[in-house]
């Protein structure tokens, strides 16, 4: 589950009533931002809950009737693009429209994005994840200053503040999955739209609906308390200069980035020029996979070029970020496959009733949201109460890793048992405890590692790099899962085993790199 951005050195500045008046004593915008979150997170994991499962479902069930490697490479490129537009719509919220007119503007994309899913054409499937897609560019980034931006530097109430908005985050995606589940798969609500006259193979569009409800409260929330946040998030002074070559060079390198990962997907090659011994070009066909290894290698190479070639203190914390990026990307192209392989397994594999009443197999996205809001507050508590004796931030990424194989490791004799039919549904259940665990390991300290480690100049580029992990992390997580097979439990099998192996192979590696990542860090680690 996403994370808030955290903001550095906020100095809100603004009428002193707004300061305090909201939940526990925060500002009053706090809770307005709550709830515009909750529910823009509850159209997000509520739709994302249906995604896969409405591309795969056949024509004449209602769905797309997509193979499932088409379906794995949609879900990809958009879980990709909504984050990797964070890096562009964090840009034009900074220096063109302010970050509280960018929530506005987002939310009103993604409201109509949603809409536009409930419509039944391909067309406008295409056309609803398009708008989700830059509605959260545009949003996400900017709610999260305006958190930020609710506190002046050093208010001990900020700590706090980020894990109640965070709270808000986890109760919207918990309770989307139940909701658009429901509507999308139970046969009890089939029935009543049978009742109601309607087309029950509707159904999924009904779901998409209600994601698309749940956007419209939270900016009828968030335009209603818009006095609350007066104060912060305003554009910048219209009197400024306004950095267009910049935009020109972020919005065209975003777009490059998103074409050549869109374009690994293709199965076919690309002719590149090689220089022969005689000195004239030949053509050699390239498959276009490559771009993908090319664009994953280069954060490998950053490591090596500023960690060991560059010996100033900078260049040794962008390193020491570059071994974080690789940890990350490689945590969420496994963990983000709860949309994808797992979603498929919960369907097609997994006994989804209890007390002998069937329920919808979106309902198991809810799970890693439950355990998050339980399991928050005791790490909270356990990294207070260790203090300095904590492990090193190293030392939790690769926790967060092994919690990770694990949970895949734990689907191997799941998958075997299949064999003799469905399985229990707490195999998944377990699943998602073990990568929450690893998520509270390696999500949260992520995001404030990023903000201690990043150089003075650099602070909102090295921010944008953590969303560019997720990003990447995305889109591999929607590569991997096209090799998922429900028909053969032995292939099944081998797919988990193999992804929880190079899980493995990563946390040893990075085990072994401690040392040398602490000492890159400096002073930062404990």
């Amino acid at each position: 589950m996403d994370t808030p951005l955290p903001i550095l050195d906020p100095t809100p500045q603004g009428p002193e009533e707004l300061h305090t008046g909201g939940i526990a004593g925060h500002p009053k915008g706090l809770s307005n931002l709550f709830f515009a979150e909750l529910w823009e997170r509850f159209s997000y994991y509520g739709m994302r809950a249906l995604l896969t499962l409405f591309m795969v479902a056949p024509m004449a069930a209602g769905g797309l009737g997509f193979d499932q490697v088409k379906a794995a490479s949609v879900y990809g490129n958009y879980v990709m693009s909504s984050y990797m537009l964070c890096i562009l719509g964090g840009f034009i919220a900074d220096n063109f429209i302010g970050a509280r007119r960018a929530v506005l503007i987002g939310g009103f994309i993604i409201t109509l994005g949603h809409f536009t899913l409930t419509l039944n054409s391909l067309p406008t499937f295409y056309a609803g994840l398009i708008l989700v897609a830059v509605g959260t560019g545009l949003l996400k980034p900017s709610i999260s200053t305006l958190v930020g931006g609710l506190y002046a530097r050093g208010d001990a109430r900020r700590d706090a503040g980020f894990s109640l908005f965070y709270m808000g985050i986890n109760i919207g995606a918990f309770a989307a999955p139940l909701v658009t589940g429901y509507l999308a798969q139970d046969e009890g609500f089939k029935q009543i739209l049978v009742g109601w006259g309607l087309d029950p193979l509707h159904s999924w569009h009904w779901g998409f609906g209600a994601a698309g409800v749940g956007m419209t409260l939270g900016m009828l929330v968030y335009v209603r308390r818009l006095n609350w946040i007066r104060h912060i998030g305003e554009a910048p002074d219209a009197q400024e200069p306004r950095p267009w070559l910049p935009l020109v060079l972020v919005a065209t390198g975003t777009f490059v980035l998103l074409y050549l990962m869109m374009q690994s997907d293709r199965k076919d090659s690309f002719l590149v020029p090689f220089i022969n011994r005689s000195f004239s070009f030949i053509w050699q066909p390239i498959p276009y996979v490559w771009l993908a290894y090319t664009i994953y290698s280069l954060p490998i190479l950053v490591v090596l070029y500023f960690g060991v070639l560059r010996k100033d203190e900078d260049s040794k914390r962008i390193a020491a970020i570059g071994v974080f990026f690789i940890a990350a990307v490689l945590f969420w192209a496994v963990f983000e496959q709860a949309g994808t392989s797992l979603t498929l397994f919960a369907d097609e594999l997994t006994r989804n009733e209890a007390f002998g009443r069937p329920y919808p197999s979106a309902w198991f996205q809810s799970v890693n949201s439950f355990f998050v809001i339980a399991l928050a507050p005791v790490f909270a508590w356990l990294w207070v109460t260790l203090s300095t004796r904590q492990p090193s931030v190293a030392l939790k990424f690769v926790f967060g890793l092994i919690f990770l194989g694990l949970s895949f490791a734990l689907m191997v004799p799941a998958a075997q048992a299949t064999v003799a039919g469905k399985v229990s549904p707490w195999w998944l259940i377990g699943v998602y405890f073990l990568q929450t665990l690893g998520e509270m390991c390696l999500s949260p300290v992520g995001l404030s590692t990023m903000s201690k480690l990043a150089p003075a100049r650099l602070t909102g580029l090295i921010m944008g790099v953590w969303f560019l992990a997720t990003s990447l992390g995305n889109k591999l997580s929607g590569t991997l899962s096209e090799d998922f097979s429900s028909k053969d439990p032995v292939a099944l099998s081998h797919f988990f085993s193999n992804q929880a192996i190079v899980v493995g192979i990563v946390a040893v590696v990075l085990l072994a790199l401690v040392p040398w990542v602490r000492h890159l860090m400096g002073t930062e680690d404990h």
